[in-house]
């Protein structure tokens, strides 16, 4: 059946808005360099990620049972309601005072971990229970396939205006181009690309207003929703998921494959300007991936209609390892291929894991949790990498004896350590590939 056929369902409709606006973020193309250029420094920027991370952890398992026991409609409206929150934190606050700043951006990292952990498994539990209400469950790839489109569409729109308004070079010969005065500086614009996002927040939220709980029991043992229903559930769940070797396996893979991915994307905006792509550029790239991300997603329910599960992951573990070894290269210009590769493989691994773990998810009641485990599961090695890199980081800057360094010199010393860690991201990933593969191997043999 045709991937539009599903947007007759309202409930398809709404999550696809909450999940366009609630990912496609202005700031996006400009990440790392927007804390950077904000005040604040790369270890920070790692420290603030790792925050983030935690605070994904802490809530991630319950926010999963609760939506699962208390509706999961509940849960995203209150991701939305945090999202604008987090967002008008750091579009307001003052940047001439540097502890406030970082205050600032903790509270900022802290409440955005929140709303991805609400989020998180609700949505996409909420929207796949309303197909399953249907009957319909059989078309959840057709879903993904069209979210990921549409979302593609958002991301290569906010990649575009994002990086174009962070530069005030661009904005101010765009405002002379309509006879306007184009005299903005770069500490103004700096802060463009989240005051849109701050308005995209408004209309996630009203599409998180809009969605409608599906027919699904809403606790364990049709016990009444509480408190303690929610984290009995909590356990139960993770003794299934150690019990069922495939949803075990693939919470692992997930893992594996995540992780370092992420935090390649995460530094995608950097690794850029080293390759000496101007700042104006990085919303091109950003576009071409979207643009991309028109079609990937095709490919890839293709593959899982046509393809097994090892033979989609083992080609995802090619992709990922050959970008790798290609961004460590740190070949001017021309590095952007690698770079787009990583992009690809986030696609394919988010396409994958969804088709395949809610496949084989068969109890609605825990599904959330389900998702919520796997989520909680990739932020904590999310975490871990971010604490990792933050120390090696520390470990291999130093400064000069009297305890001072030339801006010029601070500036080589964080390229020759930012390009230290590209140099470890393919061993790495080398080594938790072979240790999954004995894993599976183990697992899926009993």
């Amino acid at each position: 059946m045709a991937s539009t056929g599903v947007l007759s369902i309202p409930n398809i409709r709404w999550f696809i808005s909450f999940r366009v606006f609630f990912n496609a973020r202005f700031y996006y193309p400009v990440f790392t360099i927007l804390f950077l250029d904000i005040g604040l420094t790369l270890k920070d920027f790692f420290l603030l990620n790792v925050l983030w991370a935690a605070s994904i952890v802490l809530l991630e398992v319950p926010s999963g049972a609760f939506a699962d026991t208390f509706g999961r409609r509940n849960l995203v409206r209150l991701a939305g309601l945090c999202m604008v929150v987090e967002l008008a934190i750091i579009a307001f606050v003052p940047l001439d005072h540097y502890w406030l700043l970082l205050m600032a951006f903790a509270v900022n990292r802290i409440i955005s971990g929140a709303a991805e952990a609400f989020a998180s498994g609700a949505d996409e539990a909420l929207a796949y229970d309303s197909l399953k209400a249907l009957g319909r469950e059989k078309e959840w790839p057709s879903v993904l396939d069209l979210l990921m489109r549409i979302q593609s569409a958002g991301f290569l729109a906010g990649m575009l205006i994002g990086a174009a308004v962070y530069d005030h070079t661009f904005v101010n010969h765009a405002l002379q181009l309509v006879g306007l005065p184009g005299e903005l500086t770069a500490e103004t614009t700096l802060r463009f690309p989240l005051y849109l996002t701050l308005a995209t927040s408004l209309i996630t939220l009203f599409s998180a207003w809009q969605l409608v709980e599906p027919p699904v029991e809403s606790s364990v043992d049709n016990a009444p929703p509480s408190p303690r229903a929610a984290f009995k559930l909590v356990g139960l769940t993770g003794k299934w998921i150690l019990t069922t070797q495939i949803v075990l396996v693939l919470i692992v893979a997930s893992v594996c494959f995540d992780s370092l991915v992420r935090v390649g994307l995460t530094i995608n905006s950097e690794y850029y300007r080293m390759i000496g792509l101007p700042e104006a550029a990085l919303g091109i790239m950003g576009a071409i991936g979207g643009l991309m991300g028109l079609f990937i997603p095709i490919l890839a329910r293709r593959l899982v209609e046509r393809k097994s599960a090892l033979t989609n992951f083992s080609l995802l573990a090619i992709i990922i390892l050959i970008s790798m070894i290609g961004q460590a290269l740190l070949i001017p210009w021309w590095g952007v291929i690698p770079a787009m590769g990583i992009g690809v493989a986030m696609f394919l691994l988010n396409f994958f894991m969804s088709h395949y773990l809610n496949a084989a998810v068969t109890d609605s009641r825990r599904r959330a949790t389900v998702l919520s485990f796997r989520s909680l599961a990739n932020n904590v090695a999310y975490g871990l990498a971010g604490l990792a890199f933050f120390a090696l980081t520390s470990g291999l800057q130093t400064d000069s004896v009297d305890g001072t360094l030339t801006a010029m010199e601070k500036a080589e010393q964080g390229d020759w350590v930012f390009a230290q860690l590209l140099h470890t991201f393919p061993m790495l990933f080398l080594v938790s590939v072979i240790a999954l593969s004995w894993f599976a191997h183990t697992r899926l043999r009993r």
